[in-house]
């Protein structure tokens, strides 16, 4: 091959190389949720009765405690919701797993290749409860976790079917200077903006100041709670998610509509 092939074929490659690259960007973009139409507001509803049957399903979505897994020393153990929900017809529907580390004294998670399969396992089968069309993990992950959490995240999308979303949600510190977030498998990191303990004064002046997560992951939507009002302004294309203590009632989400979500 002379040079002036060689050159060509190096031109060739190399913008081969770029255009995957560009795809490869594009496709970390993704967001199934907003694919998929999930509702912009999305009620969390966590391990307590919840009568949500006068719900409007065309405005709202619910994130629902499907199960809590307890990584343990050599295993996993599942603990699935026991509280009702009744939620109206064509409600969109996400199950949420949360997990947690074994707080026994002596039995501190292995966190090995059989216990990422166990979790990744018992988290695909909510897919499988009624009417669930997306996936939460809530996990706030530890720095010495955070290798075993990305590996689990990589296991959970591959298995997922394409279109089905999976969101997790973030400690909001996770979003502003740590970016061990950074290139997850998922559609979003859901900054949860409450109950932030010594970073809360931090975070809430910055966003009130006007400026935003660094992590992109972060920038898709906001996890609220009802008794700790936001203090900033809402970037209306983003997705909420809302907390409550208590069982969600009628005036309750009144309220949120006539409030910050408003």
């Amino acid at each position: 091959m002379n040079r002036k092939r060689k050159f060509a074929a190096t031109i060739l490659v190399a913008a081969a190389v770029i255009a995957v690259g560009a795809c490869n960007r594009k496709q970390s973009t993704r967001n199934r949720l907003d694919e998929g139409h999930f509702p912009r507001v999305v009620l969390w509803a966590w391990e307590r009765p919840e009568d949500l049957k006068t719900l409007d399903a065309s405005r709202f979505g619910v994130a629902f405690l499907a199960q809590t897994l307890i990584l343990k020393h050599d295993g996993v153990i599942s603990a699935p919701r026991h509280q009702p929900l009744e939620i109206p017809p064509g409600t969109k529907l996400m199950a949420v797993t949360r997990i947690e580390s074994s707080k026994i004294e002596g039995e501190r998670a292995q966190l090995g290749d059989l216990q990422r399969q166990k979790a990744a396992a018992l988290i695909l089968k909510t897919l499988t409860l009624p009417d669930v069309s997306a996936v939460q993990i809530d996990f706030d992950a530890m720095q010495s976790e955070r290798t075993f959490y990305r590996a689990l995240l990589e296991d959970v999308r591959a298995q997922l079917p394409d279109q089905v979303p999976l969101s997790i949600t973030a400690l909001a510190s996770f979003c502003v200077g740590d970016r061990w977030l950074k290139d997850l498998p998922v559609d979003e990191a859901v900054p949860m903006i409450f109950r932030m303990g010594a970073d809360d004064r931090t975070i809430r002046s910055m966003l009130a100041a006007g400026d935003d997560f660094r992590e992109p992951l972060c920038q898709r939507s906001y996890g609220v709670a009802i008794d700790e009002p936001p203090d900033f302004a809402r970037d209306a294309t983003r997705r909420v998610y809302v907390f409550n203590t208590h069982s969600w009632s009628d005036t309750k989400i009144a309220a949120l509509q006539e409030g910050w979500l408003k």
